[in-house]
């Protein structure tokens, strides 16, 4: 359920985009996202950190995207979101010794340091690929393939990714398993 949340305003945004056209799409997902955290706050739930940080790149590019009528801005949003999730993860492990993977992961996992500052920066390098493949799909393909590649594109490499994160790490699970007497 929390990943259709997560996706809420990208759906939005791509039956926005199919009925009405890219501007009434970026202000619905503008919409959406502050929707999202009303709900959150409505509900006494905390908003995640992530969340602001959309919010706040979604109401500069979207609203560029609004005032200037250039769709540029909106297909910059997702890389300029990507690229400062990079360098969160980047910049708290390597400058404050923290590491955002085991903040949000360390209850249900418990892996050796090594193998979470792996992690940490796997995801870094995933995010700036996204990145990457956002801006060259936005720049070399029409708007129409780049909104299917928003929401299809990115949804499948994210599935993949995870998929792949999580047999990486079942090694560990296994192997605690069998370290605490659990295994048969």
């Amino acid at each position: 359920m929390k990943w259709l949340f997560d996706l809420f305003p990208v759906i939005l945004f791509f039956v926005a985009y199919k009925l009405a056209g890219l501007y009434t799409a970026t202000a619905v997902a503008i919409a959406a996202t502050f929707v999202q955290i009303g709900w959150l706050r409505l509900r006494s739930r905390a908003v995640e950190p992530a969340l602001w940080l959309s919010l706040g790149v979604i109401v500069v590019f979207g609203g560029a995207t609004l005032l200037l009528h250039d769709e540029m801005f909106i297909k910059w949003k997702p890389t300029v979101l990507y690229l400062m999730f990079t360098v969160g993860l980047v910049v708290a492990h390597a400058c404050f010794g923290r590491n955002p993977m085991r903040a949000l992961m360390g209850r249900q996992i418990t892996l050796p340091d090594g193998v979470w500052r792996g992690l940490n920066y796997a995801w870094a390098a995933f995010f700036a690929m996204l990145a990457v493949v956002n801006i060259l799909v936005a720049q070399n393909f029409s708007t129409d393939a780049w909104v299917n590649f928003k929401l299809f594109g990115v949804t499948a490499l994210m599935l993949v990714f995870v998929f792949a994160q999580a047999l990486v790490l079942s090694r560990y699970a296994e192997a605690a398993d069998d370290t605490d007497g659990k295994s048969p």
